[in-house]
């Protein structure tokens, strides 16, 4: 059972309530075992409504417990109950749960670990420690909702965030807050997991610790083949599961550096700082008490970042680190990409200006508003759960009719092809499939606007990264490049900045899902739609009915 409520929350010297699950943030791990049935209670006991999305989770029949605000159910409202019932079905390892109403995953948030059956051993050797999870957020020192808000009212961008996280923790490079710094202890010799998280809003981001390699052994709950990095680059809402083992001769403070910053793909300007921690070698006989890793002795610790963590524009180690992700392929972990295909679906990803209503102040690009498209539709919230729409067969005001090719077929990621006219259209459009259907769906981004990475997550299924390439997707020559032997299952891609991915999924759950971009601000100006997975043909194909106690809006 847990519950969201408010606390009063201190960072940065600044105090203010935050939104959170049982009073903690980041909120607790949760952890099951492959197999299990999860049913966990929630109580409103906040004022805003609110939901929770058990990101990764392919809740398979289950569609009533993914959680996205009016997509699958309605929001749970203050003083009111609602039970998540799922059952974790052939999936293991780092997933995360968040709130999934407008930008309360901020503070609420947290990891969500899958133990493997015992018959599915680890294909890797096992650390000594295998739950660290590192957690990377965003924090702001105003009030998210009035950012939120402030941003669609007048249009333009939002406010950028005043730091990083770690665990909910800033670390030393910001002010006040050297006694806000995440620190690991470890022993030399051995080997640990981190379970690494990102839950920040708005921005991916590069993560190393200083003279330490990382083993990426995991992305997403799927195994990986592992490969050995000095760095790793991750998008909001992937999770990435490395090894590191202490292998170092610690100086006399017995510590290393690890950090976090942002992966700059955008023109326009954020916040452009860094989280830090420290890796903590403990009973080194060379350390020094006075200067050893503690909140105390870091604000007169000297330290530099690590050297192997790569510079913000760093597009190059960004595409080398994905091009080497690849599913471990075995007979216990087999890789089953679809190869061949029932329809392809093109998705441009676009930025979009709007006119400024007449009596408005728009701060947006030219004085107009920013929205966000898929193939020029920017994606409208219902007003109720398009999901109870769909098993009630209720008329709403959703339609059937996503393009599945873009309007205007040209140069998507030459010149920036601002014109006098970028309005987008506004709807609930949905794309609806048969059960089982094999659908390629390719993610292109554009130079409308602003070029720039875009973590797109698709919810009740995982899928096969089979492409990924710079410039404009050719339907005749790429496909001929896909890997189709070990390409990367995952539930959330980084469409390359001007560039594009071609994903596979089998559309073998049904009921409503939510695809969406992973970028807070962009779901939030309509990067966003609706796929339906129609029922099978047999019972185990179809949705089960809504729970007694669904919310109603």
């Amino acid at each position: 059972m847990i519950q969201v409520e408010w606390k009063s929350v201190t960072r940065l010297c600044t105090t203010k309530p935050v939104l959170t699950i049982n009073g903690k943030y980041p909120g607790p791990t949760i952890d099951v075992n492959e197999g299990d049935n999860v049913q966990v209670k929630v109580t409103n006991k906040a004022t805003p409504n609110t939901t929770i999305h058990w990101h990764g989770v392919r809740q398979l029949r289950t569609g009533w417990a993914d959680g996205p605000a009016y997509i699958t159910q309605c929001p749970i409202r203050a003083g009111s109950t609602y039970t998540y019932n799922f059952t974790v079905i052939n999936q293991r390892g780092t997933l995360w749960w968040h709130a999934h109403f407008s930008w309360q995953r901020a503070s609420v948030h947290g990891a969500f670990i899958i133990r493997p059956a015992p018959r599915m051993p680890l294909p890797f050797p096992t650390p000594v420690q295998r739950d660290i999870p590192i957690i990377f957020g965003e924090w702001w020192n105003g009030d998210i909702d009035a950012i939120e808000k402030e941003m669609m009212l007048y249009g333009g961008g939002p406010n950028s965030s005043d730091a990083y996280t770690i665990n909910g923790l800033p670390g030393p490079l910001y002010p006040c807050s050297a006694k806000d710094t995440f620190i690991q202890t470890v022993e030399r010799g051995k080997t640990y997991m981190l379970r690494i998280i990102n839950a920040a809003l708005n921005d991916e981001l590069f993560f190393a610790v200083a003279n330490h390699n990382l083993t990426v052994v995991e992305i997403d709950a799927v195994y990986t083949k592992p490969f050995t990095t000095s760095a790793i680059m991750i998008t909001p809402g992937q999770t990435t599961t490395v090894l590191l083992t202490a292998d170092q001769v610690p100086d006399s403070s017995g510590m290393f550096v690890m950090a976090a910053r942002p992966y700059l793909t955008s023109v326009f300007p954020f916040d452009n700082s860094t989280t830090a921690g420290f890796l903590k070698y403990k009973d080194e006989s060379n350390i020094d008490p006075k200067k050893s890793t503690s909140v105390e002795n870091i604000p007169s610790y000297n330290f530099t970042l690590p050297s192997n963590l790569p510079e913000m524009t760093d597009t190059s180690f960004a595409t080398q680190f994905s091009d080497k992700l690849r599913s471990l392929g075995s007979s216990v972990y087999p890789c089953n990409v679809p190869k061949k295909i029932d329809k392809r679906a093109v998705m441009t990803i676009s930025l979009n200006l709007q006119d400024c209503p007449i009596n408005e102040t728009c701060k947006g690009y030219l004085n107009k508003k920013f929205y966000a498209s898929i193939n020029n539709q920017s994606f409208v919230r219902p007003s109720m759960s398009i999901l109870e729409s769909h098993y009630r067969k209720l008329k709403s005001g959703i339609t059937f009719d996503f393009p599945e090719k873009p309007p205007y077929v040209f140069n998507y990621t030459g010149v920036n092809p601002v014109t006098e006219n970028m309005n987008t259209e506004f709807g609930t459009k949905v794309l609806q499939v048969p059960f089982g259907t094999r659908l390629e769906i390719v993610l292109q981004d554009t130079n409308f606007l602003n070029p720039e990475n875009h973590p797109i997550h698709v919810h009740g299924h995982n899928f096969f990264v089979v492409g990924r390439g710079f410039g404009n997707f050719d339907e005749t020559k790429d496909p001929q490049g896909y890997n189709l032997v070990d390409p990367p299952e995952r539930n959330t891609v980084a469409v390359p900045m001007g560039g594009w991915a071609a994903i596979r999924v089998v559309a073998d759950n049904p009921g409503v899902w939510f695809i969406h971009c992973h970028l807070e601000e962009h779901t939030t100006w309509g990067l966003a739609m609706g796929l339906v997975v129609k029922s099978g043909k047999e019972p185990f194909q179809c949705l089960v009915p809504p729970p007694s106690d669904l919310p109603r809006c």
